[in-house]
């Protein structure tokens, strides 16, 4: 095939900098195909441009959705370069090869993710056909065709073409190898957005509400940015959020952090679970103590509070465990106002996280050196949804949120009757107990204006020791506090240890085969105990 000016194919749907890139391009002597809307831009702006249709010599048809599927374009980007037999092939059709393809693709995601949702008509219409098949080919053939996806990558292109006087022979393999890289992720992230939207939107796909585990576990995500390190400093670690290409970010991916140093990889664990706990304590049946305040260390709680009023929430979640609360982490459901920046004052803070900060808060708070705020506007109740966990060889799903008890259910099953202020302590202990480690117990008191815990027992593999931890925490408040248990107690011995230390109720799923001789131990010490029905482990 006798030499000929290199050929790019310029097809993009977002047109940000293509101007600018053709320009250059046809500066060092490229031909430009292009198509519909492209061709016409690039043409208002004064680029030389040669239609697909005039080279495939067939018409766009159904409005452009069929264009740039033929051979004239793909044996052009598919002969390889090395292959005598492919190039004598396409020098037989009159097929000049194509060395360059610059395309994006039609925004699914960003259109998916519109609010209210678009008809399904309007979704399947942004599902891109000629787009990925081009990307594809072109990746395939990275060795012979530039593939360009991101506008980004724009200007680092032509700054090697300059230096290789316009040759795509100047471009190293390094540089097509990443280029078609980023060409294959992009189109894998483009399949799993339309597979994992397309199984909660296509009609004929709906399941019963049994089934709300996904066949398949498609998972894609760009990296925000890397962390200093991991769990320890040996560890290289990154946070990557969960949102879609042209989604807006959500939980901690859209927080807005204020002051302080990079947030590392033990902050967001930290902060995932403080969250967990905050949004526990958000709806309609918090209204009479609508101020949660949770502090936390390790991904456990230290003291969760909620009350009338901001600052008691703080100081009762303080006072819960103020020796562990040294460099913790702290989580309030509503805005954090002047007067409970002031009484944190100079404790030792690593992280806050807020739906929004009152005038002045921010300027208290960052006195404190190296201490960082977070927004995080959209804190909204939990909700149930399926959450993934990866283990060696393999990947566990479930359902996760709040914990679902109907209290009308909830069963006294000791003489002495629970009354309803102990139903609304219950309540609360029983939202906190959800997300503390198991095996867990915690100690709950009423406050002046709210409710609090005195003592949290997390993570024991003793359920008779979670008791005893919680009681040291607790000291002298353990006396007339509830006990809350994330599961059963399968011996009697948790009842005897709780009383001795002056528990007076007790709350627990209920469900031991040793049940009657727990509850025979509730009832020697003139305990109330409620069987909720429902067991709250969390590993």
């Amino acid at each position: 095939m006798k030499d000929e000016s290199p050929r790019a194919l310029i097809s993009v749907f977002d047109k940000d900098g293509i101007s600018d890139f053709t320009k250059k391009l046809t500066d060092f002597g490229w031909e430009i195909l292009s198509t519909g809307g492209t061709a016409r831009l690039l043409r208002e702006n004064g680029v030389d441009v040669t239609d697909v249709t005039d080279v495939t010599g067939h018409p766009e048809v159904f409005n452009g959705r069929v264009k740039t599927l033929h051979p004239a374009i793909h044996a052009a980007i598919l002969a390889r370069g090395n292959n005598s037999e492919d190039m004598a092939t396409l020098d037989e059709l009159g097929y000049p090869r194509i060395d360059l393809v610059a395309v994006n693709l039609y925004p699914f995601e960003e259109v998916a993710a519109r609010d209210p949702p678009v008809s399904e008509e309007e979704l399947i219409e942004m599902i891109d056909i000629g787009g990925p098949t081009l990307v594809r080919a072109s990746a395939k053939s990275h060795q012979d065709v530039l593939i360009l996806t991101d506008p980004d990558d724009y200007n680092d292109i032509l700054h090697l073409l300059e230096e290789a006087d316009g040759s795509p022979s100047g471009i190293n393999l390094s540089t097509r190898q990443r280029l078609a890289l980023t060409a294959y992720q992009r189109t894998a992230t483009y399949d799993v957005a339309l597979a994992n939207t397309l199984a909660t939107r296509l009609e004929s796909l709906e399941r019963d509400a049994s089934e709300v585990l996904p066949e398949k576990l498609l998972i894609s995500g760009g990296m925000k940015n890397n962390l200093r390190y991991g769990e320890n400093p040996h560890q290289p670690a990154a946070f990557y959020p969960s949102n879609a290409v042209g989604e807006s970010s959500n939980g901690l991916a859209s927080a807005k952090q204020h002051g302080g140093k990079e947030l590392s990889f033990n902050n967001y664990l930290d902060l995932d679970a403080a969250l967990r706990f905050c949004r526990s304590h958000i709806g309609p049946e918090w209204s009479e103590w609508p101020h949660c305040c949770v502090i936390i260390k390790h991904t456990n709680a230290c003291g969760v509070a909620v009350s009338k009023n901001q600052v008691s929430a703080w100081d009762d979640a303080l006072a819960s465990d103020p020796e562990s609360a040294f460099g913790c982490v702290i989580a309030f459901n509503t805005p954090v106002t002047k007067l409970t920046a002031e009484k944190i004052g100079d404790h030792f803070v690593e992280c806050i996280i807020a739906p929004k900060y009152e005038d002045g808060a921010l300027d208290i708070l960052s006195k404190k050196k190296n201490r960082r705020m977070l927004t995080l506007e959209n804190m909204t109740s939990l909700k149930m949804q399926t959450q993934f966990r990866e283990i060696d060889g393999g990947w566990l799903a479930q359902t996760e949120g709040a914990p679902v008890i109907d209290w009308s259910q909830v069963k006294c099953v000791t003489k002495e009757q629970a009354d309803p202020n102990q139903v609304d302590l219950a309540r609360f202990g029983v939202a906190v107990c959800a997300q503390v480690k198991s095996n867990c117990v915690i100690f709950i008191q009423p406050t002046e204006t709210g409710f609090a815990t005195v003592g949290i027992g997390p993570g024991q593999t003793s359920r008779v020791e979670a008791v005893r931890i919680a009681a040291r925490r607790a000291g002298k408040r353990a006396h007339g506090a509830m006990m809350v248990s994330d599961a059963f107690f399968p011996f009697r011995d948790g009842i005897d240890t709780s009383h001795e230390i002056g528990i007076t109720s007790v709350v627990q799923p209920g469900g031991s085969i040793r049940d009657q001789e727990v509850i025979d131990a509730a009832d020697e010490y003139g305990m109330t105990m409620l069987f909720t029905g429902t067991r709250l482990f969390r590993h």
